[in-house]
């Protein structure tokens, strides 16, 4: 087979979500299958890093897709040009957008429709983007991947498509995501929380992770418990920003992007991840934490409960009282947390790179024309 695939998501160092979804599926699916030619797609001038193997071509895609209009100039006008000149049998797509014209058998990933339920969260433009051509894509696709179960009930609902149609398709634990040894997790506190243990948020920095409600939810904490804990937030700032108050300016840091060795270490030398997302197709953070033996922290809404099961504790997002009390709880409670870092280190071995991507290259088999 030739398979089309949509890469434009894929920019080194810059891998989050959809981008590390992008990377491990890929880069195990070309490599463990020689017998078929992958053309990956970029939008940019692609790094040589992502030919994963010889039967990988890279091709740029003009233009940059930086705005929602170039977004549609890429996928109507300059994505079937070249999909008509290559004749893949199936075009890919990890970021849900498909080409205008049906050329070949079609599968995007809808990671989540976080834009149908939460718009405000969004650019207006992207927003409206999403809400257009989504429910058109949902239809003319061949198969949907999405990554959770939640996720594919949404669907199902929201676009009123047969659950025989989606697949599921679960993310995993990247292998810098590791336990660490107490002397290199010292080192780690000394160099970004000044010594202090601290929990931790690791994501974009944006309304739907509510980091607001997080915010205000340490303060209480604070309040409370009078500990001397920190909070490190790691991640790039995106459409909305929360503000700080003055009395958590000292305690709160915000470290943006970190490469892959220093997140793993940043990591696995917290006390606990804090993650009360509103809305969230996977939630790819709660796993790494708990191959670091980090306890998880989490909201109770959407697919964040599937995700960590037993393995976590859960609050409303919307409840500063609750996501409070869970902090109190976790650094009272000695035994719940070494309970809670058992339990992690087993569901996540749950979740495999190398099972998602045979599991994802059967789907692709499955629809070739």
């Amino acid at each position: 087979m030739r398979i089309a695939i949509n890469t434009r998501l894929l920019v080194k160092d810059k891998l989050e979500g959809i981008g590390r979804f992008t990377f491990e599926i890929l880069k195990r699916i070309s490599v463990n299958h020689p017998e078929h030619e992958f053309v990956f797609l970029f939008d940019r001038k692609p790094d040589e890093d992502f030919k994963f193997s010889s039967n990988v071509t890279l091709q740029k895609v003009s233009p940059p897709t930086r705005h929602s209009l170039l977004i549609k100039w890429w996928f109507d006008l300059s994505l079937p040009k070249v999909l008509k000149r290559i004749n893949p049998d199936v075009f890919v797509s990890p970021d849900g957008f498909l080409p205008k014209t049906n050329l070949c058998p079609l599968i995007p990933v809808f990671h989540d429709l976080n834009f149908e339920h939460y718009p405000n969260f969004l650019p207006y433009s992207i927003a409206k983007l999403y809400q257009k051509r989504f429910p058109v894509y949902a239809k003319k696709s061949s198969k949907i991947i999405t990554v959770s179960n939640f996720s594919k009930q949404d669907i199902v609902k929201t676009y009123n498509i047969e659950e025989s149609k989606i697949d599921v398709v679960y993310n995993a634990v990247s292998p810098n995501f590791s336990t660490l040894p107490e002397e290199e997790k010292i080192e780690t506190r000394k160099k970004y929380s000044g010594g202090k243990e601290y929990f931790i948020y690791v994501g974009s920095l944006h309304e739907r992770k509510n980091i607001h409600g997080l915010l205000k939810a340490f303060s209480l904490f604070k309040e409370k418990s009078g500990s001397d804990m920190k909070l490190l937030l790691v991640g790039e700032k995106m459409w909305a920003t929360a503000p700080i108050s003055e009395n958590l300016q000292k305690d709160v840091v915000f470290l943006g992007r970190l490469s892959d060795n220093n997140l793993g270490k940043v990591l696995a030398s917290a006390y606990a991840l804090t993650y009360f997302s509103f809305y969230e197709g996977f939630g790819i953070p709660l796993i790494e934490a708990m191959n670091c033996g980090v306890p998880v922290l989490c909201s109770n809404t959407t697919s964040l409960p599937e995700v960590g099961a037993d393995a976590c504790l859960l609050a409303n997002p919307k409840s500063t009282e609750e996501m409070s009390s869970l902090m109190s709880q976790i650094v009272e409670d000695k035994y719940l947390r070494s309970s809670l870092i058992e339990k992690g280190f087993r569901r996540a071995k749950d979740f495999s790179w190398d099972e998602s991507a045979e599991n994802f290259m059967k789907i692709i088999e499955s629809v070739k024309s």
